[in-house]
């Protein structure tokens, strides 16, 4: 449990296990705690590298404007703060976004990369969706119908046969130590809005794992998984009973594609 203090801001960052570096990077609304359903396991095999992105969790200020680019730099930032010459990379949905653009920008430091439930860019059905997310919000929406709204968006329909495993995950989300502010949720989703990479994708240099929870209502393993087959040297996964958060719904199935990806040619 660290900080990596940049000319803007104070980047808290956490490490586990050893061997090659692994470094996660979360989604909207997300930090590094998000993957704590499988850090305990990656960490067996690798070094695993999990950070706060700018605008969330125990990185300060919260309430900086920021960019896509700007928390890839963040990123690239830590690896060369932790001495890594190049590091294997994960990033779900926004973090999806962030690890393309270092894939893009920094090649040399990213050896492998992983995409989970993400694009070149956001849809314009998404971008009206965080907005109005970011409305309810201002408009003082009680907390649990605010996260209940979002998680018919990213859990899948097994997720709520378990009305005890909801309200879990909802008690866990409304009294989070390391809430994200107002603020910081919309300079999120702004940065979001502002962020296409699609030319650019035959630019990506590392070998390339995609994965999709089948269920997936932001982001369709058809449709994006599409565009994304534009990366020279890519591959496919397809996670059943998953939605958006695959690696809520079903870690075991999600790591078992990270080794088998990571350990192979």
């Amino acid at each position: 449990m660290s900080y990596l203090i940049l000319d803007d801001i104070s980047l808290y960052y956490e490490e586990y296990g050893d061997g090659s570096p692994l470094v996660l990077v979360a989604g909207l609304a997300s930090d590094s705690q998000s993957w704590q359903p499988i850090v305990e396991e990656l960490s067996q095999q690798y070094r695993v590298i999990i950070f706060d992105n700018r605008g969330s969790g125990r990185t300060k200020p919260q309430d900086i404007e920021m960019s896509i680019e700007d928390m890839a730099d963040d990123c690239i930032s830590l690896i060369k703060h932790l001495n890594l010459s190049s590091v294997h990379l994960l990033g779900h949905s926004m973090g999806g976004f962030i690890a393309l653009d270092c894939a893009i920008r920094y090649p040399k430091y990213i050896s492998k990369l992983i995409l989970v439930g993400t694009s070149a860019f956001n849809s314009k059905r998404n971008n009206i969706l965080f907005s109005d997310w970011v409305l309810y919000l201002q408009d003082n929406m009680n907390d649990e119908l605010w996260f209940k709204n979002i998680f018919y968006w990213i859990f899948s329909k097994d997720f709520f046969n378990n009305l005890n495993t909801v309200e879990t995950a909802i008690k866990f989300a409304t009294t989070y130590q390391y809430p994200q502010s107002k603020i910081a949720f919309k300079n999120q989703v702004i940065a979001i809005k502002r962020f296409n990479c699609l030319n650019e994708l035959s630019h990506v240099k590392s070998k390339t794992m995609v994965i999709f929870g089948e269920e997936d209502l932001l982001f369709s393993h058809k449709e994006d998984g599409e565009i994304l087959h534009s990366i020279p040297s890519v591959e496919m996964a397809l996670i059943k009973h998953a939605a958006h958060s695959a690696q809520v719904e079903q870690p075991k199935v999600f790591v078992s594609h990270i080794k088998d990806f990571l350990d192979g040619c």
